[in-house]
């Protein structure tokens, strides 16, 4: 018997790999847009391979209590995907934090009234373990008993971000999307998955993306400055552990980056600026 799953922010980046793979294993999907009506939303999802026998898309309100109760009774699982999020913000406390919160709070309590739904999956950011005074050095592995602290957070101004021109001086937690969407899958298909997935191929710094993309596309117009004159920001490692229990296999970062940059050229993002 196919399985029926709900999925949130169906539209978003992570969730449109998720709806298209579910629908490749044969699951009924259940999605929600903000906006039914936005081709810009909902056009990639209706071209999917089985969409239009095993999809059917739903508006509804993240942060409106019950909004989702309906559209999630008498499915098999729930994939919690969608976050609300816009840049420039003013107050990133009261206008992600607070917001996803209380969004996920609304999804877990539309779930709780359906005996229905077996299993929830919850996606997160990287941004929720590994910003807490902790020193991270090439020696420190990072893994899911990690907490992110909000006031150091705070304290950092880690929500700043900085321009084109330069790139950051900063390490960052790299991994492809569609890792993440498969991870989802085969977290809910596994009865032993529990707790929380760290899903990060590579922990590169900033230089080292501008060094593979120089190498890949020499006529590639990117920043060559770092944002700042002080040392490069040393790397760290996160555990895998975990996630290849699941069965995950994660696709080489340098390969990730190529096919960054050849759906941007197919979808004609870099003809303006570059010919590569």
């Amino acid at each position: 018997m196919q399985k029926t799953v709900y999925v949130t922010g169906a539209s978003g980046f992570i969730a449109s790999w998720l709806v298209k793979f579910l629908l490749h294993r044969g699951y009924i999907v259940k999605a929600s847009v903000r906006d039914l009506n936005d081709p810009k939303k909902v056009a990639h999802l209706l071209a999917l391979d089985g969409a239009s026998e095993r999809l059917q898309l739903f508006k509804a309100n993240l942060l409106e209590e019950g909004s989702f109760d309906a559209a999630i009774d008498g499915r098999d699982g729930v994939f919690h995907i969608a976050s609300p999020f816009h840049d420039p913000h003013n107050d990133p406390q009261a206008e992600l934090i607070d917001p996803a919160v209380k969004g996920t709070l609304n999804i877990l309590k539309s779930c709780a009234k359906s005996p229905s739904v077996k299993r929830v999956i919850l996606n997160s950011s990287f941004a929720s373990v590994g910003f807490n005074g902790k020193p991270l050095t090439p020696d420190v592995v990072v893994d899911e008993t990690w907490w992110t602290l909000p006031d150091f957070c705070k304290e950092t101004k880690v929500f700043v971000s900085i321009g084109a021109e330069t790139f950051r001086n900063s390490t960052f937690p790299w991994v492809d999307v569609k890792d993440v969407a498969n991870a989802h899958i085969l977290a809910f298909e596994n009865p032993l998955a529990s707790g929380r997935y760290c899903l990060v191929e590579q922990v590169a710094h900033y230089s080292k993306v501008m060094k593979i993309l120089h190498e890949l596309y020499p006529s590639l117009k990117l920043p060559v400055k770092c944002a700042d004159d002080k040392p490069f920001v040393p790397g760290y490692q996160v555990s895998k552990e975990k996630a290849k229990s699941l069965g995950i296999e994660f696709t080489p970062f340098e390969q990730s980056i190529k096919e960054t940059v050849e759906s941007l050229k197919e979808k004609k993002f870099l003809v303006a600026s570059v010919a590569l």
